[in-house]
């Protein structure tokens, strides 16, 4: 059974702790709205380079983007890591630049972005908003009205986010555009450009509109044809993040089923020992009239119970392996993760073991049928 417990144990965890943090990405996306429509540099299938790789979109691509039929609006979005001090502590945070006066109903509408308390920082005003996790984990005993220093220039804490769902932006900093490029001295371009679709446009249309332009306008000032770009809708991102997910259960699954699988085979040659040691009961059962059908649903039955108790130890043991991780990932505050612990799944690795068991015995719980009642009888 140790077999069947270990694979069921790793498809159990790794499976609830997968479900969850799919769940929780999905949630965030979800919050945007249908009509928003992401711009970043870089291609789609290499992620790391396209967020983390110095990539920018320069003035004329937001120009392009701006000027394409069907954008409402545009909110170019620019990131970075600065130290922040505050009453003698330094920590390096991210700072959020954006537009305010263009990019704040999106905040709290399609972002979920809501004051705790304080203010929305004033623009032109030397303030700052700060997440969740900010005043409650980094700086402790923060409030509204504090001082910081941000490369030496001094800001006002005007308000306190309440939780969005995700470390890193209850970690983080955010300041008007403006003010983001006094700070960083980042005057142009933009690591992020969020469009919202005009009513009665479509947004997969606006999403070519997009792409059409800011290839045009490359051509014309860089001449060139194939420029890294990816133009997402918010949908098309979640459905890509849950595609990926998705994979990546189906490989934990597959990985865990090898497991089983081995365990399986073990309960097989079990079956066979057993069958081998019980040759003369079988003979005196079918002595006295039982049927084929009946020896091997007894010796199915027998096998299924070892599948089943095999799946029962591995739900019981991935099921606490998944909460002593939730716990611990909360505890360093680094990511929010919830197990996703759902009667589906505990019933399918139960059923699944049951069944691997039952085909584990089925070979031996035949021979045992087939066997003929006078040899097994004088079998010493």
């Amino acid at each position: 059974m140790i077999g069947v417990i270990i694979g069921v144990f790793l498809i159990v965890s790794l499976m609830s702790l997968s479900e969850g943090l799919k769940g929780a990405i999905l949630q965030q996306l979800n919050m945007m709205g249908k009509d928003l429509i992401m711009v970043f540099p870089g291609e789609i299938n290499d992620l790391a380079t396209a967020f983390g790789g110095g990539l920018e979109l320069s003035e004329d691509d937001i120009k392009a983007v701006e000027q394409a039929d069907g954008v409402e609006s545009i909110v170019p979005m620019n990131y970075k890591a600065e130290a922040i001090r505050h009453e003698g502590t330094v920590k390096t945070l991210l700072i959020n630049g954006v537009s305010l006066e263009d990019g704040l109903d999106i905040l709290r509408n399609d972002f979920g972005w809501a004051l705790g308390s304080g203010d929305w920082p004033l623009i032109g005003k030397k303030e700052i908003i700060v997440g969740y996790a900010v005043p409650t984990d980094i700086f402790p005993g923060m409030e509204v009205g504090d001082e910081v220093t941000i490369n030496g220039k001094k800001f006002s804490v005007s308000g306190i986010l309440e939780s969005v769902g995700n470390k890193q932006d209850d970690s983080a900093v955010t300041v008007d555009l403006d003010m983001y490029k006094e700070i960083t001295g980042q005057t142009k371009g933009a690591k992020m450009i969020i469009a919202k679709v005009k009513p009665g446009y479509d947004t997969d249309e606006v999403v070519e509109n997009i792409k059409e332009n800011l290839f045009e306008t490359r051509k014309r000032v860089r001449g060139v044809d194939s420029p890294p770009f990816s133009v997402l809708s918010s949908e098309k991102v979640a459905g890509i993040v849950n595609s990926i997910l998705s994979m990546v259960q189906i490989a934990i699954f597959g990985f865990a089923s090898i497991a089983i699988i081995v365990g399986g085979i073990g309960i097989m040659n079990t079956m066979y020992m057993s069958v081998h040691e019980r040759i003369r009961e079988i003979g005196i059962m079918k002595a006295v009239g039982a049927k084929n059908k009946t020896i091997t649903t007894i010796f199915l039955i027998e096998s299924g119970i070892f599948g089943l108790f095999g799946g029962f130890g591995g739900m019981i043991l991935g099921l606490g392996l998944a909460k002593i991780v939730e716990l611990a990932v909360k505890s360093t505050g680094s990511v929010y993760l919830e197990a996703a612990i759902t009667p589906q799944l505990i019933l399918f690795s139960l059923t699944f073991s049951f069944l691997i068991g039952c085909v584990a015995g089925y070979l031996p719980s035949r021979s045992a049928a087939k066997m003929n009642p006078v040899e097994a009888l004088r079998y010493e």
